[in-house]
């Protein structure tokens, strides 16, 4: 076989490989239990210093009302990283919400100190029917977050 039927095989394989996983629908796509469908909201943590997922890490979400913070919901990271259901589609509305991401506890589990005892991302939501990706990169002295997909 010629270098270039090598890599028309390899290429069939891999389109074979890609039409089969488009064929899978998005409400069967999951990570563990994070599924896209019905699930506007989620987060992945990633432990940039150990350079895995961040599991079994709290995150809370709070929504401002008035002034004031309200509690939703205290979800855990699975072994992947990830947390989502935080919502339904119908209570996800426009607003300004927080995710608490409770470092301390996450680092104390792993016996490791840690500057930022906690991590609070605040973002405002102007498109409810849109999906929302907060992820948050970690590592003992330093975060960073950007708008997922």
């Amino acid at each position: 076989m010629s270098c270039k039927q090598t890599a028309a095989t390899r290429l069939q394989v891999l389109q074979g490989h890609l039409i089969n996983t488009t064929k899978v629908s998005s409400s069967s796509i999951a990570t563990e239990g994070v599924s896209m469908a019905g699930n506007p909201l989620t987060s992945h943590v990633l432990d940039t210093a150990l350079g895995r997922p961040a599991a079994n890490m709290k995150i809370s979400l709070y929504k401002l009302d008035n002034s004031s913070w309200q509690h939703l919901v205290t979800k855990v990271t699975n072994d992947d990283g990830r947390a989502g259901q935080f919502l339904s589609q119908e209570d996800f509305t426009q607003g300004t919400y927080k995710m608490f991401f409770n470092t301390g506890d996450y680092f104390q589990q792993l016996n490791t100190k840690g500057f930022y005892p906690h991590v609070e991302i605040v973002f405002v939501i102007e498109k409810p029917e849109e999906h929302y990706h907060i992820p948050l990169l970690l590592s003992p002295y330093g975060y960073s977050t950007y708008r997922g997909s």
